[in-house]
């Protein structure tokens, strides 16, 4: 009931007119808009021209997702500003949202699949799938999620057939939740500080304050920059959602934050707190100087849903990222005994 009335309330502040921009009610009222126009983030729906105070943002070093392209942008309310942290998300006020798009290019054109938002209402934040039609003018919300046959080329040339997909709303919580609530995790200093865009948002009075030393991270497929800021920042952004103190595998004990200086909550000759498939025979998450003989890898090498990891996501391994964490793992010291 609560739904359908938020959803009223949606159409009502539609029908009564508003402002050129976006309809901040579908933002902060209950309910799941059915439609993704109905925000009116874009002022062009098909081409994804950004409304007013609609900004879009590349992260240095992003999640993998099937190959698939993203476009992301952040809204913030008029009047409002994002609240700048050197380590966590950026902290976005009541009424912000977050919008990904992901997709992939047909002839060198971008075809838009499914469209996630993440809503900051009074009673925190809220997830919700939206999937595209086929002409490309609209998406619909699928709060139960899809799946979408979808075939493209890796960038080694490779060519894939696979099941895309799209999550329900309850796995958008599984990658988003920190200590039971669910939080923004790209959206971090740290990650958008490259290109002038933190720069950006303070000259347009979306963002506090930016300080002269605010944090970098390396981006994972720059060779120029040191192997292991690479490798750990491939992790964290991949899996430190989830492995961290407060976040779904806080029980595995393995914490993948770029901040997490113990080597053994890093992995290193770190036993998993459950063996199982998911091990293979493996001892330990990661064993310096030898790749193959990780659990870690073994997991990112792996499309089987008991032992692939991340979990949720992907339906292809990210060669790339594998190459990457191979190479980091092999140029660890060895060591001669096991902790």
């Amino acid at each position: 009931m609560k739904a359908l009335l938020g959803a009223a309330a949606l159409f009502a502040a539609a029908l009564l007119g508003r402002p050129t921009g976006v309809n901040d009610a579908a933002i902060t009222a209950e309910g799941w808009p059915a439609h993704l126009s109905d925000y009116a983030f874009f002022t062009d729906l098909k081409a994804r021209t950004p409304a007013p105070r609609l900004m879009a943002y590349t992260l240095e070093t992003p999640l993998f997702s099937d190959y698939a392209e993203k476009e992301r942008y952040v809204y913030l309310p008029e009047g409002s500003r994002a609240t700048y942290d050197p380590d966590k998300p950026l902290d976005l006020p009541v009424g912000a949202a977050l919008i990904k798009t992901f997709g992939y290019r047909t002839n060198g054109v971008f075809k838009p699949l499914e469209t996630r938002v993440l809503l900051h209402r009074a009673s925190g934040w809220t997830p919700i799938p939206y999937v595209w039609n086929a002409e490309g003018t609209d998406a619909d919300v699928k709060r139960a999620g899809t799946r979408i046959p979808v075939t493209f080329t890796d960038p080694s040339g490779e060519r894939h057939s696979i099941s895309y997909a799209v999550p329900n709303q309850n796995q958008c919580k599984d990658c988003h939740g920190l200590a039971g609530q669910v939080v923004p995790i790209g959206i971090k200093a740290r990650y958008l500080n490259h290109g002038g865009q933190l720069e950006q948002l303070l000259a347009a009075g979306m963002l506090d304050r930016l300080p002269a030393d605010a944090p970098k991270v390396a981006r994972w497929n720059d060779t120029a920059a040191p192997l292991d800021q690479r490798a750990r920042a491939w992790l964290e952004i991949n899996c430190a959602h989830c492995h961290n103190p407060q976040g779904a595998a806080s029980n595995s004990g393995l914490f993948l934050d770029l901040g997490r200086a113990d080597p053994e909550q890093r992995g290193l000759f770190k036993r998993p707190t459950a063996a199982g498939r998911g091990a293979g025979t493996r001892d330990f998450d990661i064993v310096p100087g030898d790749p193959d003989a990780s659990i870690l890898l073994y997991r990112m090498q792996s499309t089987d849903p008991g032992i692939a990891m991340p979990e949720l996501g992907r339906a292809t391994v990210h060669k790339e990222g594998v190459a990457l964490v191979r190479d980091w793992i092999e140029s660890m010291p060895k060591s001669d005994s096991a902790r």
